[in-house]
């Protein structure tokens, strides 16, 4: 069977070593529950009550772990209950992935049903905020969300139209600059070095290079 755009989204997740996703299951995200049904044997699906249960969740795996969380939610109000938790991530500065769905691609803007402009509405709370745009946009963002919440210790969001979810792999072209295998899928922690030995003196205008 041809991979899909959820597929290609799972497998990242899984290179990134992700082993937990906390979420609440809509028609919104269909695309992406297929992915994780044929891949129980390495995702752990953790069904939550409400969506804003999925983002504590996730925000609350990642203090307690140290490791990326990741929560999931449908388009339109799914994608907005996701909001308190996530900014509890971001006030607590904490490294989580929010996925949501969005509406058919074609339909954006025209009032369609659960057509609400997440991106905009998660422009506050979250570092990394992409809409997915076919099947080779995937790994670049993936990497680029996951390396962005783990660097900056935050949130990171990506919305997939739930159409483009069900998208075959093989029928998208790479545009001429997407270099295949330019993004890969890791993070080298920054490291932190001590101090020159030298004291700052808040008193001392010399330690900050002016001259008397």
């Amino acid at each position: 069977m041809a991979r899909t755009v959820a597929d290609v989204l799972m497998d990242r997740l899984i290179d990134w070593g992700v082993k937990v996703i906390f979420g609440y299951p809509g028609d919104g995200v269909n695309g992406i529950f297929e992915a994780l049904r044929t891949r129980q044997d390495k995702l752990r699906f953790i069904q939550v009550r409400h969506e804003e249960a999925a983002a504590f969740a996730a925000c609350g795996y990642a203090k307690y772990t140290g490791e990326l969380g990741v929560c999931l939610a449908t388009s339109g109000p799914g994608g907005i209950h996701l909001l308190n938790g996530l900014y509890d991530a971001k006030c607590d500065g904490v490294p989580v992935l929010a996925i949501t769905g969005h509406t058919f691609h074609d339909l954006i803007g025209t009032h369609y049903q659960q057509d609400v402009d997440l991106i905009k509405l998660f422009a506050d709370v979250a570092v990394y905020n992409e809409r997915v745009m076919g099947p080779t946009h995937v790994p670049n963002v993936v990497d680029e969300a996951i390396r962005t919440a783990l660097a900056r210790r935050n949130v990171a969001h990506l919305c997939i139209p739930k159409d483009i979810q069900e998208w075959k792999a093989s029928d998208s072209a790479r545009s001429t600059d997407n270099t295949p295998r330019h993004s890969a899928g890791g993070y080298a922690a920054n490291a932190v070095l001590p101090a020159d030995g030298k004291s700052e003196n808040l008193n001392d205008p010399v330690s900050y290079g002016i001259q008397r």
